[in-house]
Parts: structure tokens; sequence; C-alpha cells
């Protein structure tokens, strides 16, 4: 398939800045300036898009998870939630999503899980067929910005559901991740986003084949007072409040 192929229903093509193809096992990154929008798309059905996110002026400012689910009271991510960094402020939001469940809770896939999933094959073994892990892709896509480990925060997994049981246990949904579903990312700052296609953690064992991406990014509209993600919670007003602010 080719780029020009990915079509973007409803969103007219004097909007789309470019389309892009991202294959399983992949990484990919992009400073998403304020006003553009993210569509990630799944086509095939079984992606997982692992994701980080960072003020791109400064760093220093990055995702913090734990702020945006206790903000937000939410143990998932879709359609009217917003992703915080360190200092209160929205990096991006999320106005449109068709898969309706996005695990904030599991973190990503490592040389160890992809191993223990799909048996281990190397570099030296496969060439560019070797079992890529979400942790190594981050660290070699973070490299790119003079960030390294300690830059490391915590991830969100688009496309994939995680719920947990009664006992505590983390279940993943196999089925969830439906082909033609999409999550829109509209970015509040000048954010630098990294992701990659690698399997999920917790994804079930057998021949490893991850899902491709489809990527497209179009000029936002104004957010209005009436946004999803801005009326969603109080605790959301204040945040496009103070986020605002940082560009008056």
């Amino acid at each position: 398939m080719k780029t020009a192929d990915i079509t973007l229903p409803g969103i007219p093509e004097s909007k789309i800045r470019f389309r892009e193809i991202v294959p399983g096992g992949g990484n990919w990154s992009h400073v998403l300036k304020r006003g553009t929008t993210l569509r990630l798309m799944n086509p095939r059905g079984g992606l997982n898009a692992a994701a980080i996110f960072f003020n791109f002026e400064l760093p220093s400012e990055r995702f913090n998870l734990p702020d945006t689910l206790k903000a937000q009271h939410t143990a998932k991510l879709t359609t009217g939630h917003c992703l915080y960094s360190d200092m209160g402020r929205i990096l991006v939001s999320i106005p449109r999503d068709t898969a309706g469940w996005h695990d904030p809770l599991t973190g990503p896939s490592t040389p160890e899980t992809i191993h223990a999933a799909f048996g281990p094959k190397s570099f030296q073994e496969a060439r560019n067929h070797f079992h890529r892990n979400a942790r190594d892709n981050f660290l070699v896509e973070l490299g790119k910005y003079n960030l390294g480990r300690r830059d490391l925060v915590m991830n969100v997994n688009f496309f994939s559901k995680v719920a947990v049981d009664n006992e505590g246990q983390l279940n993943f949904h196999p089925g969830h991740a439906q082909p033609g579903s999409f999550i829109d990312l509209r970015a509040e700052m000048n954010t630098l986003v990294i992701l990659n296609t690698c399997p999920h953690p917790l994804s079930p064992a057998g021949p490893y084949d991850p899902a491709p991406l489809h990527l497209a990014v179009f000029t936002s509209d104004p957010v209005a007072d009436d946004d999803p993600c801005r009326i969603s919670c109080p605790e959301n007003q204040r945040g496009f409040e103070l986020t605002e602010r940082y560009f008056l």
C-alpha cells in the first residue's frame, strides 16, 4: 500500500500535511506542532503502538502518566482524555477515538517479554527480521534527540486493552484492536512524539508478526469552549488554561 492511499474520512485534503506508514516493529518520531493533530490508524487489526511524549522546546518537561490518570480518574485513555506533562500542562488531547480503550498501565515490551512470547532472534541471526522490543526501540529513537535511558518515561500502548480483575491481575484482550480503528492526538504544545510498533508486553505467544501503523498529520480546528477534552472534567479545564498561558 502507498501512503497516498491512506484515507482520512471527514478531513479535508487541504488540511492534511503528510501521511506515513510505519512497519510492524518499526520506530517513528516527529515534533507535532501546536495546532496540528496526529491520527494513528490501525489498518490490519492487532496493532500495538507504544508512545512517549516531551515538550520539544524543554525536554525536561515530559509525559507524566500517574498525574494523567489521577487527574482524570481513569485507568484507560479514550475520547475526552488529555495526556499531561510533569508541569501540569497538556501535551496532547484525544478529541476522537474509535478504539475506545488504550492501555496506560503495562509499560513497554522488553527483550525478556519478547523472547518469552516469540523466542529469541538476534540481528546477527536474522538481520532486519530480528525480534525488536519497545524499550530498545524507544532508546534508539531517543538518541536522535540527545536523550537517553534516564529520559525513558512511562508510555501508553495505543490500541491495546488491559483490564485489572478483582485479584489485581492484568488481563490482555487480544481481539480489541479492530481493523480500521483510529485515534486522534491533538497537540496542545509543540510536542515531541516518539513511538514504535513492537508487540504489547502481554501479547500471547505465537509467530512474531507485529502489525503496521498508518498515520497522518493534519491541521487542527481551534479548541472550542465546549470541546470534549476541555469539559470532560474540571481538572482538564484548569489544564487547558495553564497550557494556554504558556503561549501568552
